[in-house]
């Protein structure tokens, strides 16, 4: 520590210089100054996006395919019959996705297309629906 000392002992004991020219800044400003930045923009968008949850897609087996087209056979011969209809909605970020339970009525079937057209306007792909919940049945449920 002495040769510290006597290497800088002519400017050690020099008062602190202050501007003729320019006002001192406050602590306030001065310490935003050397606050933290952002360097990490989007991180935490990130993390949280990783975190978020989605389902895996249950895939169906021939006869539960073939259970499903029976009931929505039904419903296209039965168009004043509601029936819940459990669908699995594709994530558009990330892998899996979520499933939505709809109760609604059959307007149409496109089979060209293999979709399904609800009478609220909802449509979905014959190869996303999962279940169909007969609401007249009140606790028989197809859950595949």
């Amino acid at each position: 520590m002495d040769d510290a000392k006597k290497k800088y002992a002519d400017i050690i004991d020099l008062p602190h210089h202050t501007s003729k020219t320019r006002p001192r800044m406050d602590r306030i400003k001065r310490a935003a100054q050397f606050s933290p930045f952002a360097a990490l923009t989007g991180y935490g968008d990130l993390v949280a996006e990783s975190a978020r949850y989605t389902a895996e897609r249950v895939e169906l087996d021939d006869d539960e395919r073939q259970i499903l087209a029976r009931q929505l056979t039904f419903l296209l011969a039965h168009p004043e019959q509601k029936a819940s209809f459990t669908v699995f909605v594709p994530d558009a970020r990330k892998a899996g996705g979520a499933y939505e339970t709809v109760t609604d009525r059959v307007k149409k079937y496109d089979p060209l297309e293999r979709r399904v057209t609800l009478s609220g306007g909802r449509v979905f792909p014959l190869d996303e629906l999962i279940a169909i919940d007969d609401a007249a049945d009140a606790g028989e449920q197809t859950v595949f």
